[in-house]
């Protein structure tokens, strides 16, 4: 396949890189999937079997799509490559090798609402004294603070510290729940989410296991991790794991676009990258295909002011466009009118369809004011 005709110059950068550790700084919109998929293809077409690439992504749907693209451009059956998000490949890895740590292959996974109900008959089980009972963490909270410790890789006790003070003194018995919640899942064969990648992790660092964990870095010669901005520390020391051996780890992500730190993604696993891995080359994609050049203005700005970044400046390819205008209103019902008036204005001053229009909150229960003023100027929506 002709990349010249494909990819940009950045983006051909990155397909060729020879195989070694490589952080990719793709900023919004600046084709990196597209990158990724085609470095895919060239380590294939190089001769590289698709059962030997781990490739990390976002999504189950966004891995499929890329495999298939790189099926379509090389003509390669590509359904032996190991590819999903990290818990569809740890279920699979620990279905092969879970039994060196008491899991048998036919193990369950628990969805969410089961792990509550199970954490929940645990609490129960060791009766939490009356006196601390109605300040005690409910399930659904305390599951979230045992996630957010797994993912973190911290202690449950600096985990409450950090997200949920007032929780603080109940520390000692959150922690001796969640003992026996593991406890409990092990004795079932079970498994939650958080323990697809956290005894996958295990496998691979645990010294009394190192046969298993030198079979798991010796069966794939390249790792490619997508949305990397968005793990966080055990998925982050997942893949510098997996590719330990043979040094081969491209990991594409955006400092400047880290929105999930409220579930434990760790945008330090970027800034941190060149401390872990001190020969890794560093490629910025910042050609940006999606949006004017007025936009992107606005972006480059805004990020601009961030601390602990990798300086970039995306340029646009679409032509020139409206200016963002930020205007500041009273209230949610002034909001709500401003929207409307401007809608019909759109609609009836530049013969723009009610249906190219969109209306974005921040959260569902802002839409309340706007949908009464839509509806009382009779605007369909």
């Amino acid at each position: 396949f002709d990349l010249t005709r494909e990819l940009n110059p950045q983006q051909i950068a990155v397909v060729e890189a020879p195989p070694r550790e490589l952080l990719v700084l793709a900023g919004a919109g600046t084709g990196k999937t597209r990158t990724l998929t085609y470095r895919v293809a060239r380590l294939v077409a190089a001769g590289c079997h698709p059962e030997r690439i781990l490739l990390c992504t976002f999504t189950n749907r966004a891995a499929r799509e890329m495999v298939s693209r790189v099926e379509s451009l090389l003509g390669v059956d590509m359904r032996r490559c190991s590819a999903g998000t990290f818990h569809h490949i740890g279920n699979r890895i620990l279905r092969r090798h879970g039994q060196a740590i008491g899991l048998s292959p036919d193990f369950g996974i628990l969805d969410p609402e089961d792990s509550r109900t199970l954490l929940a008959s645990v609490i129960t089980e060791l009766g939490v004294p009356a006196l601390t009972a109605r300040r005690f963490p409910t399930p659904k909270v305390l599951l979230n603070l045992i996630s957010l410790a797994s993912g973190t890789r911290q202690p449950l006790e600096k985990v409450v510290e950090q997200h949920n003070l007032k929780l603080l003194d109940q520390a000692g018995t959150m922690a001796q729940v969640a003992r026996r919640f593991a406890e409990r899942k092990r004795q079932m064969n079970m498994c939650d989410f958080d323990d697809l990648l956290a005894s996958w992790l295990q496998l691979l660092e645990d010294p009394s296991l190192a046969d298993v964990g030198e079979e798991l870095r010796a069966s794939h010669d390249h790792v490619l991790v997508d949305e990397y901005q968005d793990i966080n520390a055990l998925q982050g020391a997942l893949c510098d794991a997996m590719a330990e051996g043979h040094r081969s780890l491209t990991c594409v992500g955006d400092d400047a676009q880290s929105i999930y730190s409220f579930r434990g993604a760790d945008f330090t696993q970027i800034g941190a990258f060149r401390a872990r891995h001190p020969q890794a080359d560093i490629y910025k994609l910042t050609i940006n295909y999606r949006s004017t050049p007025q936009i992107l203005a606005l972006a480059n700005r805004s990020i601009a002011h961030n601390r602990n970044q990798y300086p970039k400046e995306l340029q646009a390819v679409k032509p020139e466009g409206q200016r963002p205008a930020v205007i500041p209103l009273r209230d949610v019902f002034q909001q709500a009118e401003f929207v409307a008036q401007r809608v019909l204005e759109l609609h009836h001053e530049y013969d723009m369809p009610l249906s190219r229009m969109a209306v974005l909150y921040r959260n569902h229960s802002h839409s309340l004011e706007l949908q009464v003023e839509l509806t009382r100027r009779q605007i369909p929506f």
